[in-house]
């Protein structure tokens, strides 16, 4: 059966970033996703701490490495032993980010709160797309409780989410503690999906951030 030609330019772009992927030592084709984000909206930088939640197989980290440089931390968190990196600045733990006190948990491993956190965690796919839609903004909500509770004041947050008519809601949520949020589409995600992630700017401070400081 020949492919329709939008089939066959859908496989050809994942054929390419899977390739260029594989040339340049990355783990992962989504490698490029968080790439091309950070090259437009420069959200982590040289001496960031980074926090990467779902980092299996960890081409995220490896993005995040390169973009914080030798003088930051990059900690990938997920269900799954990572393979190690070399670098003393890059640490991997097994960890289950969805359950309670596993912000407590992430923190002491890190040398500070962080700068960034991220997460490209996705459920297993059902096929039945309210239940995944549904399961994918839970994961976020998830992770965005965790970013809530690790970053430091300003700090940024990049979540993968699916459209779906919960994703207003959970913008909504993220517009009252963030001072910017963005709908974000990279080219390496594929035109077609409804995968898109949401770049939260400038956690706002909270009482007890004031009261501290």
């Amino acid at each position: 059966m020949t492919p329709t030609p939008k089939a066959w330019i859908r496989d050809r772009k994942r054929e390419f970033y899977y390739r260029k992927a594989k040339e340049e030592n990355y783990r992962s084709r989504s490698t490029y996703k968080l790439v091309q984000a950070n090259n437009k909206y420069d959200f982590i930088k040289r001496k960031d701490v980074v926090v990467d939640l779902g980092a299996a197989p960890g081409g995220w980290i490896q993005a995040a490495r390169k973009m914080t440089g030798k003088y930051g931390f990059v900690l990938g968190v997920d269900l799954k032993p990572i393979e190690p990196f070399t670098q003393e600045y890059i640490r991997t733990i097994v960890a289950d980010f969805t359950e309670p006190n596993s912000a407590e948990h992430i923190l002491s491993f890190l040398p500070r709160k962080p700068d960034v956190v991220l997460s490209d965690a996705a459920p297993n796919i059902t096929g039945v797309w309210e239940v995944d839609h549904a399961r994918q903004i839970d994961l976020a909500t998830k992770a965005y409780e965790i970013a809530r509770h690790l970053l430091k004041p300003n700090g940024n947050f990049f979540v993968k989410v699916f459209e779906g008519d919960l994703l207003n809601q959970f913008i909504e949520i993220l517009k009252q503690n963030f001072e910017n949020v963005k709908i974000v589409k990279p080219q390496a995600s594929r035109a077609k999906s409804s995968e898109m992630y949401l770049l939260s700017l400038g956690l706002k401070a909270t009482i007890e951030d004031v009261a501290s400081s």
